[in-house]
Order: structure tokens, then C-alpha cells, then sequence
């Protein structure tokens, strides 16, 4: 193998700031940049995310649901024309607009 000189009194220019500082006291950053140990900065962590495993989304065997659930459902909308205007003014009278919503009778057997 071959034999490299100490470099005691060899110079090397750092790749951040440009000055020369002593062969000896550079240092290889990680992303490959050799700097001298007092401009010398570690990886951030965020750099390299921990693994964090996504949450489930579905069940391993669903099956459907055997009774048939039926529910009614209705809305009605009782309106006296709201969209009828006296040129660029719409009615006054359009106060009678009423939105009705029900629900039938829900029925549920627990067996």
C-alpha cells in the first residue's frame, strides 16, 4: 500500500469559507464538503425522517350488513318565487321561503 506524506506542514483551502487553515485539522462534512473543525457543522436530523408506519384503513375481512336498514328521508321547499325582482330590485315579498327536512322512523334490532 502506498505511503502518504503527514502533511504537518501543508495547507488546504476550506470549501465554506475560502481561507487556508492546516492539512490536519480538516474535517469531511456530509454532504462531502471539507471544512476546517471550527466552521465544522453535523447533519440535521430532519435531514433523515424517522419512519413513522401509516395508519390502517380498512378491516381485514368486512363483511356487509345482513338487515336491510331503511330510513326516510324528505325535504321540501316551499317557496312563494324568490328569484322575482321589480327591475334591478328584487320583491320585498318573498319573505314566505321555508325549507322543510325530516326523518322517517329509524328501527334498530339488536339480535
Amino acid at each position: 500500500m502506498p505511503r502518504y506524506a503527514t502533511g504537518k506542514f501543508a495547507k488546504r483551502i476550506s470549501d465554506r469559507s475560502g481561507m487556508a487553515f492546516p492539512y490536519n485539522e480538516m474535517v469531511k462534512e456530509w454532504n462531502g464538503s471539507t471544512v476546517h473543525i471550527s466552521e465544522f457543522e453535523s447533519k440535521h436530523p430532519q435531514l433523515d425522517p424517522k419512519y413513522h408506519p401509516t395508519d390502517s384503513q380498512s378491516l381485514k375481512n368486512p363483511r356487509g350488513q345482513t338487515i336491510g336498514a331503511k330510513v326516510l328521508i324528505g325535504i321540501n321547499l316551499v317557496a312563494n318565487n324568490i328569484f322575482q325582482s321589480d327591475g334591478m330590485m328584487p320583491i320585498n315579498n318573498n319573505k314566505n321561503t321555508k325549507m322543510n327536512a325530516f326523518v322517517g322512523k329509524p328501527e334498530v334490532i339488536i339480535s
